[in-house]
């Protein structure tokens, strides 16, 4: 049997260059395929997330994307999100209207804005509002275990949802972030009872080029740390801004996220005069062709 051929593009995703950022595999024209047949093409891949760019169900939306980790479906994520945007601009597949898309996923429409081109174009996704979430008494008595070997800065732990939940924790300064030796183990079993999708560290940082330093951790779906991360940054920005620390950083600011994993990727992020959190930076193509998967 003759395997049907589609395109395909490998991204890098919030990358200033080929290799600093979060990978990401777009594939086109699979409305063909099945839940199960997506999930099994994002576990073979094994990048952090694979998209399937379809056609739009809703008005308004430039196209629609289902959102994959190599074992579960997502509603939203940063880094998928910018990185579908520069492959749909790049295959032709959508136009910017005034610097405009509006992406269609499990999350709703989701308004996007595009400055510059090629490897400088700059694609930014408005976020799904961060909402502060409860958790149980026994998912609190695991945090302590989460949290060991880390210090603390002064917010406290918080279960952000903005699509996917996020434990977004702060830590002293940046050698704590940059230092730490995540409890891998305890951090799946928070995750695990909190359906959450990770952990993300972050830091105020004293750089050039970069006002906050961020790591995430997501051992719960097989991956220890993510390179680059657009939804637990945009979960971080949220909960600074809920909690009047903002201005500590900067409106707007760079994240840093990567270099413990050899990446050097930058996250833009923009709270506006809505609370609405922004994510965005710039996406390199890396492969661009065709698989054969499905029928």
């Amino acid at each position: 049997m003759e395997i049907r051929q589609r395109p395909f593009l490998l991204c890098d995703v919030f990358a200033e260059r080929v290799g600093a950022g979060n990978g990401l595999a777009v594939v086109f024209d699979g409305a063909d395929l099945g839940t199960q047949q997506m999930q099994a093409f994002a576990a073979y891949i094994n990048q952090s997330e694979t998209t399937f760019v379809l056609p739009p169900t809703q008005p308004g939306a430039s196209y629609r994307i289902r959102i994959f980790t190599p074992v579960s479906e997502l509603p939203f994520a940063g880094h998928p999100s910018v990185g579908s945007a520069h492959a749909v601009l790049e295959a032709g597949l959508a136009q910017a209207s005034n610097g405009e898309l509006v992406q269609e996923c499990a999350a709703g429409l989701l308004p996007m804005r595009v400055q510059g081109e090629g490897a400088n174009r700059v694609i930014s996704v408005r976020a799904p509002r961060g909402v502060h979430m409860a958790t149980t008494d026994a998912a609190k008595a695991l945090l302590p275990a989460a949290l060991q070997g880390m210090r603390l800065g002064e917010l406290p732990p918080a279960l952000i949802n903005n699509g996917p939940l996020w434990w977004c924790v702060e830590l002293a300064d940046e050698a704590a972030v940059r230092n730490l030796q995540p409890a891998q183990a305890d951090i799946a079993a928070l995750n695990r009872a909190t359906n959450s999708v990770g952990l993300a560290v972050f830091a105020k940082a004293d750089a050039a080029d970069y006002q906050l330093v961020v790591r995430a951790f997501c051992p719960a779906d097989n991956i220890p740390e993510d390179p680059v991360t657009g939804s637990a940054n945009a979960a971080i920005a949220a909960y600074v801004h809920q909690c009047g620390a903002l201005a500590a950083i900067g409106n707007p600011y760079t994240a840093s996220q990567g270099r413990e994993l050899g990446r050097d990727g930058r996250v833009q992020v923009r709270v506006d005069e809505d609370g609405e959190v922004w994510i965005g930076g710039k996406t390199q193509t890396v492969v661009s062709g065709s698989l054969g998967w499905g029928t």
